[in-house]
């Protein structure tokens, strides 16, 4: 994700261009995440969980069960109009100088103010930003809902209605929370919603009618990559991998997900067979922790909230990420109905360039905890607002007694590869999930509107992709689209 064309292109320190990094899993011991890091290292004694969340001057916190719903602060009402600002200045910054060297040069030579004021001379800033935030003309439906399930994964979505994103391209978005995948996906089948948040498999599933009746969706947009782990009972903190799990129960948090086909990926991996060796149930995510702690699993790979969400229950350890079996694969998606598109052309060309507004604003890390902030209530996520901050920011406790730093658990990056849909169809060939020959590149084409995300994005002042399909390492192996056949046929355990 290029988060860095969020930063200041006026200040030569702050690059606009992404540059490699590593992340540390081990504590950090001093500097301005000190005191952050001293309240995580708290979290591991009991007698501290349930107290580790900040306050408005003047509230009177209620315990554990509070999440702020009732002070939520009014800045981040302003955030789609800073970000919009932004935006603007640094696509015009970018044009001139593609070099970000030259254009710290520049900067460096004459200053902060007489680049913005020669700049400015020559280029109306006010005029491109009018015109960027202009809403699209006649749209045909204002008033919308959109369901989504009470996860991280949701976060473009949610935060888009309190930060006021769907607001600033016109529409009237109220998100409406359902308790699990078959309800929204229900829902959105029979209009009971006018689009989704969705796992990225299930347009696929439902546009080839794998589980339900076909009905043909688009995926315009992937809400976020990574942000996932395989969450274990404190009993097993022995475990060390698959050789170890024989016999275990999981849960996931439905049939077509990231969740499943990684998890299986990485038992079969070691050996297992996930349809014999284990037993893999499907189990909403609000109700995992439960299961958890009532001894019905010994395991699951699930969206955040609930891994985090575990150890703040002190019932489950994070036992890894799902970044570490596939750095950057996507997990949840905007999804809409070929149908509602075709209908309301400009209602779908606002609300997609809002979710991929918003998804760009999440991206940024430093945004991140006044989105935990926006997200936290009852009527979104309700969690305690420290489990969001700690999932989204990536410096959490794992449920072991460590404090790691993984800035990129979770990650937000709304271009929705054709390269990414047909790995997860060669998963659900694999497994039989769809039965007959695929075209595969075809199915891709129909449902990721790739080229379409790219158009919106150069619209919205972001770095478009061009390309709509790369290559991918899966727990270090490489997929490679022009071989997706090839691929899913290949593996010595499987179901076909």
């Amino acid at each position: 994700m290029h988060h860095n064309a969020l930063n200041d292109p006026f200040d030569a320190a702050q690059p606009l261009v992404d540059a490699p990094h590593s992340h540390s899993h081990q504590p950090a011991t001093a500097g301005p995440l000190a005191e952050v890091q001293r309240d995580f290292e708290a979290r591991q004694a009991p007698a501290f969980r349930g107290m580790e969340h900040f306050h408005e001057a003047g509230h009177a916190c209620t315990g554990r069960d509070c999440n702020h719903a009732s002070h939520q602060a009014d800045r981040p009402a302003a955030s789609a109009n800073n970000l919009l600002s932004r935006v603007v200045e640094n696509a015009v910054m970018r044009a001139i100088f593609p070099d970000d060297m030259e254009r710290r040069a520049f900067l460096g030579v004459v200053g902060r103010g007489t680049a913005a004021a020669v700049i400015g001379s020559m280029f109306d800033f006010g005029t491109a930003q009018s015109m960027a935030a202009e809403p699209v003309k006649n749209i045909e439906k204002k008033d919308l809902s959109v369901g989504f399930i009470p996860i991280t994964c949701a976060t473009p979505i949610i935060m888009a209605e309190p930060m006021g994103f769907y607001a600033k391209h016109g529409l009237n978005v109220k998100v409406r929370k359902a308790a699990g995948w078959a309800v929204v996906r229900d829902w959105a089948v029979n209009k009971e919603v006018d689009a989704a948040h969705m796992l990225s498999p299930m347009p696929l599933a439902l546009t080839l009618g794998a589980g339900s009746p076909a009905v043909p969706f688009f995926m315009p947009a992937v809400e976020n990559i990574n942000g996932q782990a395989i969450t274990l009972a404190l009993k097993h903190k022995n475990v060390k991998g698959p050789k170890d799990m024989k016999g275990f129960r999981f849960c996931v948090p439905f049939t077509y997900s990231m969740h499943n086909y990684l998890l299986r990926y990485y038992l079969a991996e070691g050996g297992l067979h996930p349809d014999k060796d284990v037993q893999i149930r499907i189990v909403p995510p609000p109700e995992m922790v439960a299961n958890l702690k009532a001894d019905n699993v010994d395991g699951y790979l699930a969206p955040d909230p609930f891994n985090q969400r575990a150890v703040y229950e002190n019932v489950g350890f994070l036992f890894k990420l799902t970044k570490e079996l596939w750095e950057g694969h996507p997990c949840c998606a905007f999804a809409i109905s070929k149908e509602f598109t075709e209908k309301n052309p400009n209602t779908f060309k606002a609300l997609f360039r809002s979710i991929v507004d918003a998804t760009h604003f999440a991206a940024d890390p430093k945004n991140r905890k006044d989105i935990a902030k926006a997200i936290s209530p009852t009527n979104y996520l309700n969690q305690p607002q420290i489990v969001l901050e700690q999932v989204l920011t990536g410096r959490y406790a794992d449920g072991l007694g460590g404090i790691q730093n993984v800035p990129d658990r979770i990650g937000f990056d709304p271009f929705p590869w054709h390269s990414m849909a047909m790995w997860i169809l060669s998963q659900m060939k694999r497994w039989k999930h769809v039965e007959g020959e695929l075209d595969y590149a075809k199915i891709a084409q129909q449902v990721y509107l790739a080229a379409e995300c790219d158009k919106v994005m150069a619209e919205l002042g972001y770095k478009a992709r061009g390309a709509t399909s790369k290559k991918h390492i899966i727990m270090g192996r490489e997929f490679d689209p022009a071989k997706v056949a090839e691929y899913a046929k290949s593996f010595p355990i499987s179901n076909l």
